[in-house]
C-alpha cells in the first residue's frame, strides 16, 4: 500500500474486474483491505501534518 496516496480504482489482473470503493470510503484499500489506507490510519491517529485521504 502507498504510503502517500490512495487508488481509487483498480482492476484484477486475474478475472478483469474493475474495483471501485464502497460508499462512504475514500479508495479501494479502505473498502477491500484489511486496514485503512495510510492517510486515514494518520488522520485516526491524530498526527498533525495528516491530510485526509487521496488529498
Amino acid at each position: 500500500m502507498p504510503t502517500d496516496a490512495c487508488q481509487f480504482f483498480y482492476e484484477c489482473t486475474g478475472c478483469g474486474t474493475k474495483l471501485k470503493p464502497k460508499t462512504g470510503d475514500c479508495c479501494v484499500f479502505c473498502s477491500y483491505g484489511s486496514v485503512p489506507c495510510r492517510p486515514i490510519q494518520a488522520q485516526r491517529a491524530g498526527e498533525p501534518s495528516a491530510a485526509g485521504c487521496c488529498s
